[in-house]
C-alpha cells in the first residue's frame, strides 16, 4: 500500500528553482557572451521570416487579436500575449537551425530560452510603464538567458534524455519555466510548483527529429517549449499546487516513467559554465555536429577548384567522427524536405564539395533537386574515432572533431583534413566574434532600412548601452 505523506521536494528541483531565484552571475564573460547571444539568436529569428513555413505558424492564435501592452515579437507587427509571443519568437529562432548549440550527454540549443524571456520581459515592461512603474531592463533578459542556459546546459552534461527517446525541448520548458518563474515574481513555492509541473508535463518524443518522420515540427519544438513554460509559471501564479516527487515518486515520476528508473547526475554545480563556452554557429545553418565537416568540406572544394577538378572527380570521401555524430545525423536514403536534410552530414558536406557553400537555401527542394547532391551522398562513409568521442565528452575539451579524407577517380588520395573545434567555440572566440557580428549586419540587412539597421547595430554593440536599455524600447527597435 502506497503512504499519502507529503513527500520533501525532490533536490534537483530545490537546486534548480533556488538558483534561479539567489545566484548573483558576476561573471562579465558570461554577459559579454549573453549580449553576442542575444544578438544572434534574433537575428536567426529574423532570418527564419523568409520562409513562409515559419511565418504561416507565427501571430495570434485568432486573426486580427492584438493584445494591448502585450510582447511584441520582432521583425513583426504582432502584439500578443506573452504565452503566444514566446512561441512565435521561439519557432523563429530556432527555424533554420542557426542558433547556438550546446553538446554534451545531451544537445540542445540553449538560446531557444529567449522566447519565453524576451516575451514575458517584454510584456511585464510594458504592464510596468502602463501602471507608472520601472520596466525591466535588458540586462534582466541577459542575467535570464545566463541561468536559463545554466540550468539546461548542467542537466544535460551527464543527462541523455535522447537515449530514452526524449526530444532536448524538454530542458527548455524546465529552465525556461524557472527563470520566468523568478521574473514573474513567484514565491519559492510557487516557483517550486511551477518546475514541477513541467516535469510531470507531456514530452515530446523525439520521432520528428529521424527518419522516416523528420521534419518541420523540430523547427517550431522549441517555440511550443517555451510557450508552455510560460503558461505554467502564470498558472502557477495564480497558487496552483505542485508535485514535490515529481522526479522520484516510485512508479509514477518521471524517472520511472521516463528514464528507466535512474535519477539525474550532475557534474558540476550552476553558475554560469554553459553560457560562457556555449557553441554559436557562425558560418553555416547546419546541425552542429557537422559543423567541422563543412569546414573540412569548404577547405577540400577550394583545392579540388586550385588543382582543376571538381566534386565530379570523387571517387570515395571517408569521415572520422565522433559517436554523437553517428547517432544523430549519419543518413542513407531519401531525404524528403529541408528538416530531413539538416540533419543529414553526407548532405551536408556533399552540397559545399559541389558548390562551395551552404546557405539555409541550400536545403530547399529546388537544390536537392540536383542529382550531383545525392550521387556524391553514395559516396560518402563515416566511421567512429573513438579518440573524438572521448575529446568531445571531456569537459575540459568539449571539441566537435571531424576529419574528412577524399580519393579521387585517378586514384590519388588527398591528404585528410582535420578540424577539431568549429568556428563558434570557445576556444575560437576571438576569430569568431568579428564574423558573429557580420552574421547580425546580414540578417539587419535584410528586413530594415539602413537607419534603422545602424539604431539596432548602435545599441546592440555596446554593452553598457544595451544593459541600460528599458526592455520594451530595445524590442522596439526591431519593429517593422
Amino acid at each position: 500500500m502506497s503512504s499519502a505523506a507529503h513527500p520533501e521536494w525532490d533536490q534537483v528541483m530545490v537546486d534548480i528553482v533556488d538558483y534561479a531565484r539567489e545566484y548573483e552571475i558576476t561573471s562579465q564573460l558570461a554577459y559579454d557572451t549573453a549580449r553576442n547571444c542575444l544578438i544572434d539568436t534574433l537575428g536567426c529569428g529574423l532570418e527564419a521570416l523568409k520562409y513562409p513555413a515559419c511565418t504561416k505558424l507565427l501571430g495570434p492564435i485568432i486573426p486580427g487579436t492584438t493584445v494591448p501592452d502585450g510582447a511584441r515579437v520582432p521583425g513583426t507587427q504582432h502584439q500578443l500575449d506573452p504565452v503566444q509571443a514566446a512561441f512565435n519568437i521561439g519557432a523563429m529562432v530556432r527555424w533554420l537551425d542557426f542558433n547556438d548549440t550546446w553538446l554534451a550527454a545531451e544537445w540542445g540549443h540553449p538560446s531557444d530560452n529567449l522566447g519565453a524571456i524576451l516575451a514575458t520581459a517584454d510584456w511585464l515592461s510594458r504592464t510596468a510603464v502602463a501602471a507608472g512603474k520601472p520596466p525591466l531592463t535588458t540586462r534582466d533578459v541577459l542575467a535570464a538567458m545566463i541561468k536559463a542556459h545554466e540550468i539546461q546546459g548542467c542537466i544535460a552534461l551527464e543527462n541523455s534524455f535522447n537515449k530514452v527517446g526524449l526530444d532536448h525541448v524538454i530542458l527548455v520548458k524546465v529552465a525556461s519555466t524557472a527563470v520566468i518563474s523568478f521574473m514573474l515574481g513567484l514565491s519559492r513555492e510557487q516557483a517550486l510548483n511551477a518546475v514541477s509541473l513541467a516535469w510531470i508535463d507531456g514530452q515530446s518524443l523525439r520521432t520528428y527529429r529521424h527518419a522516416p518522420n523528420t521534419g518541420s515540427r523540430k523547427s517550431w519544438a522549441a517555440g511550443d517549449a517555451t510557450s508552455r513554460a510560460v503558461r505554467l509559471a502564470l498558472m502557477a501564479r495564480t497558487g496552483e499546487m505542485g508535485y514535490p516527487s515529481a522526479l522520484s515518486a516510485p512508479t509514477w515520476g518521471f524517472y520511472d516513467v521516463l528514464f528507466k528508473g535512474h535519477a539525474f547526475r550532475f557534474q558540476r554545480p550552476y553558475g554560469s559554465y554553459v553560457m560562457e563556452n556555449i557553441l554559436f554557429k557562425i558560418s553555416f545553418p547546419a546541425e552542429f555536429h557537422a559543423q567541422t565537416a563543412v569546414e573540412c568540406a569548404m577547405e577540400i572544394h577550394q583545392q579540388l577548384s586550385a588543382a582543376g577538378k571538381t566534386s565530379d572527380d570523387i571517387r570515395k570521401i571517408t569521415i572520422r567522427t565522433h559517436e554523437a555524430c553517428l547517432r544523430i545525423i549519419d543518413k542513407t536514403g531519401p531525404l524528403h524536405n529541408p528538416a530531413d536534410r539538416d540533419h543529414c552530414i553526407q548532405y551536408m558536406v556533399a552540397v559545399p564539395l559541389i558548390f562551395g557553400r551552404l546557405t539555409a537555401a541550400d536545403y530547399e527542394d529546388d537544390v536537392a533537386a540536383d542529382p550531383r547532391i545525392d550521387a556524391l551522398r553514395d559516396k560518402i562513409k563515416c566511421v567512429e574515432d573513438p579518440a573524438f568521442t572521448i575529446s568531445y565528452h571531456n569537459p575540459q575539451e568539449r571539441s566537435i572533431a571531424n576529419a574528412l579524407t577524399v580519393e579521387l577517380t585517378d586514384g590519388t588520395v588527398l591528404d585528410e583534413v582535420v578540424n577539431l573545434y568549429p568556428l563558434g567555440h570557445r576556444r575560437r572566440r576571438d576569430q569568431g566574434i568579428p564574423l558573429l557580428e557580420s552574421k547580425f549586419r546580414t540578417h539587419l540587412a535584410d528586413h530594415y532600412p539602413p537607419h534603422q539597421q545602424q539604431r539596432i547595430i548602435e545599441t546592440s554593440l555596446d554593452q553598457d548601452a544595451l544593459e541600460r536599455m528599458p526592455v520594451h524600447e530595445y524590442v522596439d527597435l526591431y519593429v517593422i
